[in-house]
């Protein structure tokens, strides 16, 4: 059967999408725990004995650095959230079907991005 009139992907299939999302976020969490430990590591670290000016330009440097490390997290803690998501659409049997369609995602595109829940055709429906 074509995937075009399909309504929905067999279990054999679901279980290759998990199988890659799982994967997917074991990679990411070990990231977001980097990320964290930078961090933390930017913290504990004191230059006290550094003198006053490059002391200064340091502070800038490790401040943007940290705001770096923020947002690295922050889009990996979605990006976490997001996959985990789409694990529970796995087990409810919702997964790989468009929320603005009803049709069934490209095996190709969830691929790429596993958590997606639209066609490209939707997706640059909405973002119009």
């Amino acid at each position: 059967m074509s995937q075009e009139g399909k309504l929905k992907y067999s279990d054999e299939e679901l279980k290759e999408f998990e199988d890659l999302i799982l994967e997917k976020l074991e990679v990411a969490k070990k990231e977001l725990n980097y990320y964290k430990e930078q961090l933390s590591r930017k913290n504990d670290q004191g230059t006290d004995d550094t003198a006053g000016a490059v002391k200064m330009l340091e502070d800038g440097a490790e401040t943007a650095e940290k705001e770096n490390y923020n947002q690295l997290a922050g889009r990996q803690q979605k990006f976490i959230v997001q996959l985990e998501k789409a694990l529970i659409r796995i087990k409810n049997g919702t997964y790989g079907i468009c929320v603005d369609t009803g049709k069934l995602i490209p095996k190709e595109r969830l691929r790429l991005v596993p958590h997606t829940q639209q066609t490209t055709e939707a997706k640059i429906a909405r973002d119009r």
